[in-house]
């Protein structure tokens, strides 16, 4: 398998390059050269595997030059043995509802089923190096706990985690400024999530900061973060398919990572009717899905906080296919929203863009409403973030069943929970034992210098 950027298809890289770089130094994302696909009949033969047994299959089409098969199976099953479901995930089948479990890791979010991955291929990678790698990563409230609880601890890593500061949940930040060990620095940003994924994207292209602290990422612009989420896509497709009906995915999105992986099973040949786009009143990715105007806009600060975002990073993969495939077009497109703050999809890429995707949007009491509905007609929690992948499924017209991604437990937002419901959600022991423990954080305003400063008199 070789990669290319969205804004190079020239220059090619083998997937330890793209992993570790994570950010091409020209700006673009990374991206398989081919993307491997799979017939009818081959997806018949892998619908009875176990939920590791398909990640091995899967994931091995990505990296088999990195790892052979059974390096992988050996990195997907030390890496799911501590999750509380035996197939990693839980799909529980409501009346119209099918929700897809997600968080049944350490940190009680989708982000640990890549995320535990990633740690492992980290320390295989890494091996007995002496030289440390510094990872940096933006988080808009999940990503930061799983990348820290997948890299905590281990040889030769440092992990630099930047937080918007007040916009998280007090569960999101503490589930990340608990942690004790010394390869830890929790950096709460005087900003947005924008703010510090901006931050991240600066110091990924200064190459000369870059080089000197040998940096790494793990935010989903990071390859291996889309290819371990498709696994779930094919697995809950086995899982609840029936006949020729239809099956559409309703995902709550923010950074367009999760449902980009969906797009990329599709294309590998999983028979996905349409990807639904999920999002808060930050819903820049349902205007450009409704209109072709991507034009970003304050960021406004909601009680589904990984959604608040306006400057959703992987769409540039999107705009890279419904390009035809075209670096030089990507590449304006880039350049258009770096300097004008917009751009404009053409009639052509938005024709191939609606053969996949629609997109809806909740508003905050729309979103409470759904929390409430959930809790007195099935008895059932569900965290904000979820509750938008179900209520946009009243706003739209389509065919098929319709499976939610449900991204998150409900205790990770437990005031918001308990506001519209009355109830308190279960508090697994994952957040028992954080309740009541010391954090240690740094707060720091949204300024590169001062973070890059602060970066390099920390790695070591």
């Amino acid at each position: 398998m070789q990669y290319i950027s969205t804004r190079n298809i020239k220059q090619t890289f083998a997937f330890k390059d793209i992993f570790l770089n994570a950010l091409a130094s020209d700006g673009g994302l990374y991206v398989p050269k081919k993307i491997p696909s799979y017939s009818l009949k081959e997806l018949e033969s892998l619908k009875e595997l176990s939920y590791e047994q398909l990640a091995v299959k899967i994931i091995s089409n990505f990296c088999s030059d990195e790892f052979s098969e059974a390096e992988i199976k050996d990195l997907v099953n030390n890496s799911y043995k501590k999750f509380r479901v035996k197939n990693v995930v839980n799909i529980n089948k409501l009346k119209n509802i099918i929700l897809l479990e997600l968080f049944h890791g350490p940190t009680l979010a989708f982000k640990d089923i890549a995320m535990q991955v990633i740690g492992n291929m980290y320390e295989k990678i890494l091996g007995n190096k002496n030289k440390i790698t510094n990872i940096i990563v933006a988080t808009s409230g999940d990503t930061g706990a799983a990348a820290i609880s997948a890299l905590k601890g281990k040889k030769n890593i440092n992990i630099f985690v930047l937080h918007p500061h007040n916009r998280i949940s007090k569960v999101q930040r503490k589930l990340m400024t608990t942690v004790k060990e010394n390869n830890v620095y929790n950096l709460a940003v005087e900003g947005n999530f924008d703010d510090c994924q901006k931050l991240v994207k600066s110091m990924f292209v200064d190459q000369s900061f870059n080089n000197k602290i040998n940096m790494s990422g793990v935010n989903s612009i990071n390859w291996a973060r889309i290819i371990t989420q498709i696994v779930y896509y094919f697995f809950s497709y086995f899982q609840t398919q029936n006949g020729n009906q239809k099956i559409n995915f309703s995902v709550p999105t923010g950074n367009f990572g999760d449902v980009f992986a969906g797009y990329i099973a599709k294309k590998m040949g999983l028979p996905i009717n349409k990807l639904i786009v999920a999002t808060n009143k930050n819903d820049i990715l349902k205007r450009v899905i409704n209109t072709g105007v991507y034009r970003p806009k304050e960021v406004s600060q909601t009680i589904s906080p990984s959604m608040d975002i306006q400057v959703a990073s992987n769409f540039e993969r999107l705009i890279f296919y419904i390009s035809g495939n075209n670096d030089q077009i990507t590449l304006k497109i880039m350049e258009d929203l770096k300097k004008n703050n917009e751009f404009k999809l053409n009639s052509e890429q938005m024709d191939i863009l609606e053969k996949d995707f629609i997109s809806e949007s909740l508003s905050e009491d729309e979103t409470k409403d759904v929390i409430k509905k959930m809790s007195e007609n099935h008895n059932i929690l569900v965290d904000p973030h979820t509750a938008i992948g179900i209520g946009v499924l009243d706003k739209i017209s389509n065919d098929g069943i319709n499976v939610i991604l449900s991204t998150a437990h409900p205790s990770k937002f437990p005031e918001a929970v308990k506001q519209v419901t009355g109830r308190n959600p279960e508090l697994l022991l994952e957040i028992k034992k954080i309740i009541d423990e010391k954090e240690k954080f740094d707060i720091l305003p949204n300024n590169l210098n001062v973070i890059k400063k602060f970066i390099k008199e920390k790695a070591k």
